[in-house]
C-alpha cells in the first residue's frame, strides 16, 4: 500500500491512482467508533505495547490440530466410505468389512506419513512467526508522557515522539481482478524525520474495522480504555480475576456458557455436540496450554529485549508529573462530539474536516 508523502491534518484526504488516504492524526480527534485492538500486546496503568498482539488459541488449534484431524479422517473416515459405498451396491457384511479392512490397512499408513508432514509444515510456520515476534520491539504508547516510542528497523537507540504529533492514516484501496473488484483497507501510524517517514501499517478487513483499531490506540491514550478484555475479548470470555490473554481459563469459560445455553433454550443440544467434537478434533485444551506456555516465553524474552533507555522511559510516572492534553485537542475534540450528536450518520472524515476548517489558522498544524 502507498505511503503518505508529507505530514498533513486530521481529516486531510491524499488520493492515489487506485483509493485514497484518510487521516486520523497529528492532533488525534475521537473517531466516535467501538475500539477494538487484537495487535495490542501488553496494557497497564503506564504504558501499551501495539504492533503484536497476543498469541491466539485458534492459531495453535490450526497448527496442531488441523494435522490429527487431517489424519484421522484419512485413517478412519475413508474406510466407513469405502464401507458405505460396498453397502449401496448390495455387497454383504464379509465383502464389506473385508474392503473396509483393506482401505484402512492402506491409508493408516499415509495418514500417519502425511500427518506428520503437516504437523511439521505447520511447527516450521510457528517457528517462523515465533522467532519473528520474539526479536520484534513493539511501537509503546505511554500516556502518561504522552509520547510514542518507535524502534525503526536497524537503529540502535529508539525515538521518542509526542503523542499529537504522530501521523495516523486509514488506507482504502481497490483493484480489478479476474474474480471482480478487491477492495483492501488499512490502518498506519507514523513518524517524520525530516523528509523520512517511519511507519507501521496493518491490513484490515474493512473501512469501520481500522478506524477501530485506530479508536483502540486513541482512547488508551486519553484515559478512556483501560484494560485488553474491553477492545480483544469480544466473545467475553475472560472473567474479572482472569489474565488477559487466552489460555485454559477461555477454555473454561466457553465450555460453562455453552452448557448454560443448552439450559436456557438457546442452543440446541445438537450445537453441543458439534462444539465437543471441533474441540476434540483440534486436541482439546492442548491448544490452549500452548498458549500460556506461548504467551510466558514472550514475556521472558521480550523484557530481555528492550533497549535501556526504552525500560527507563516506561518507568511509571508521579501523578503530578503526567503530561496534560493540549487545549487545542479539547477544544476540537469536544466540537467533534457535538457534531455527531447533532448528525450521528455523517462519516466521521468529514466531521473532521469540517472541524479543522473551523479551526483558528494560528492553531492549525503545517
Amino acid at each position: 500500500m502507498p505511503q503518505p508523502e508529507k505530514p498533513r491534518e486530521t481529516g486531510d484526504i491524499e488520493p492515489f491512482p487506485s483509493g485514497k488516504i484518510t487521516y486520523v492524526s497529528p492532533l488525534p480527534l475521537p473517531t466516535l467508533m467501538p475500539p477494538y485492538g487484537p495487535h495490542i500486546g501488553e496494557l497497564n496503568d503506564g504504558y501499551m505495547d501495539f504492533g503484536l498482539g497476543t498469541p491466539q488459541v485458534f492459531m495453535w488449534q490450526v497448527t496442531v490440530g488441523l494435522p490429527f484431524s487431517g489424519m484421522f479422517l484419512v485413517a478412519f473416515l475413508f474406510p466407513l466410505i469405502g464401507g458405505f459405498i460396498f453397502l449401496l451396491f448390495g455387497m454383504g457384511w464379509d465383502d464389506i468389512s473385508h474392503a473396509m479392512k483393506g482401505i484402512f490397512d492402506e491409508s493408516f499408513g499415509l495418514a500417519l506419513l502425511g500427518g506428520f508432514w503437516a504437523l511439521s509444515i505447520c511447527l516450521g510456520v510457528w517457528h517462523h512467526n515465533h522467532k519473528k515476534r520474539a526479536s520484534i520491539i513493539p511501537t509503546r504508547f505511554n500516556r502518561q508522557r504522552r509520547e510514542v516510542c518507535f524502534m525503526p528497523e536497524g537503529a540502535t537507540e529508539p525515538v521518542f515522539v509526542p503523542w499529537e504529533s504522530l501521523s495516523a492514516w486509514i488506507i482504502e484501496a481497490q483493484g480489478a481482478t479476474q474474480y471482480g473488484i478487491h477492495r483492501q483497507y488499512g490502518m498506519g501510524i507514523g513518524f517524520y524525520e525530516g523528509e523520512t517517514l517511519t511507519s507501521l501499517e496493518f491490513q484490515c478487513a474493512g473501512l469501520p474495522l481500522a478506524i477501530s483499531h485506530w479508536e483502540a490506540i486513541r482512547g488508551y491514550m486519553e484515559y478512556e480504555i483501560h484494560d485488553l478484555k474491553s477492545i480483544q475479548d469480544l466473545q467475553d470470555l475472560q472473567g474479572p480475576d482472569d489474565p488477559p490473554h487466552e489460555g485454559l481459563h477461555t477454555f473454561r469459560n466457553a465450555r460453562a456458557r455453552m452448557h448454560q445455553q443448552i439450559r436456557d433454550g438457546s442452543r440446541t443440544r445438537l450445537s453441543g455436540f458439534f462444539w465437543y467434537l471441533y474441540h476434540v478434533m483440534t486436541l482439546w485444551t492442548i491448544p490452549n496450554h500452548l498458549v500460556e506456555w506461548e504467551v510466558r516465553r514472550l514475556e521472558r524474552i521480550g523484557k530481555q529485549a528492550l533497549p535501556e533507555a526504552m525500560r527507563q522511559w516506561s518507568e511509571p510516572l508521579p501523578e503530578d508529573q503526567w503530561a496534560k492534553p493540549s487545549e487545542e485537542l479539547l477544544r476540537l475534540s469536544e466540537q467533534v462530539r457535538q457534531l455527531q450528536k447533532r448528525q450521528p450518520r455523517r462519516p466521521i472524515t468529514e466531521i473532521f474536516a469540517e472541524v479543522q476548517r473551523t479551526a483558528p489558522t494560528s492553531s492549525r498544524r503545517a
